[in-house]
């Protein structure tokens, strides 16, 4: 077993791995964790009582954190005419029709985010097997296929966070950065944690959030304690 080093060593000295924490004491003890060398991203991991397998227990959709992501988000977008000009101006990064598909057929892909107008879906459509595994393809139940494509951009450099279940039933993301106040990060976790409930799949039976923990990139992982969130099933 790989030795730990002396920050992570120090850092699991302050965690009791079996305790449950509540979600504003999680916060407090994870930023006062001793600190990585740059500002880590605090990721939350939900495990949920879903097959995903099955189509009516899929967990899938996307959540507007109100403090944000603190990540800088590379946005593409597909569009012609006034609506590519729209992009533009709302700060997408990539803006282009066929051009930009050769693009990515030829492997340059450069972005976090995908969007797309509507009437670009005959040229998006083709490009299934390349952005469809990283988890880039648009698509119109998370918003990436829209006519306002200039809000969806906005939205996406605001913080939008996708979200969806793995084969295990565990959704994870990250909430924010280590160098928020913890109040901007306990807000954004209990959008997430909100977000998540919300789209609690009509196939879904018994207990829907089984575990939820929070962790810093590189801090131990600590349990939360699920009556202190704001939404649970």
């Amino acid at each position: 077993m790989a030795k730990l080093g002396k920050r992570l060593t120090d850092s699991y000295k302050k965690v009791d791995r079996e305790a449950l924490y509540s979600l504003e004491g999680a916060v407090s003890l994870i930023k006062g964790l001793p600190k990585a060398k740059f500002d880590e991203t605090i990721e939350i991991a939900m495990n949920l009582g879903i097959d995903p397998r099955h189509a009516d227990q899929m967990v899938r959709g996307v959540v507007n954190l109100p403090n944000g992501t603190g990540k800088t988000v590379r946005v593409a977008v597909f569009a012609k005419g006034t609506k590519a000009d729209d992009a533009l101006a709302a700060g997408a990064d990539i803006v282009g029709a066929d051009d930009l598909a050769e693009k990515i057929l030829a492997g340059n892909i450069d972005f976090d985010r995908c969007i797309a107008s509507p009437d670009m879906m005959g040229v998006v459509g083709k490009l299934g097997k390349v952005l469809g595994p990283r988890g880039l393809m648009p698509n119109p139940k998370l918003g990436t296929v829209t006519p306002d494509v200039a809000g969806a951009v906005k939205a996406a450099k605001a913080g939008a966070v996708e979200f969806r279940a793995e084969k295990t039933g565990i959704v994870h993301a990250g909430v924010g950065k280590a160098s928020f106040s913890e109040e901007a990060l306990v807000q954004n976790i209990r959008a997430f944690v909100d977000a998540i409930t919300r789209a609690k799949p009509t196939g879904a039976k018994g207990q829907y959030l089984l575990k939820v923990s929070l962790s810093s990139t590189m801090g131990p992982g600590l349990k939360l304690d699920l009556s202190t969130l704001a939404a649970t099933a």
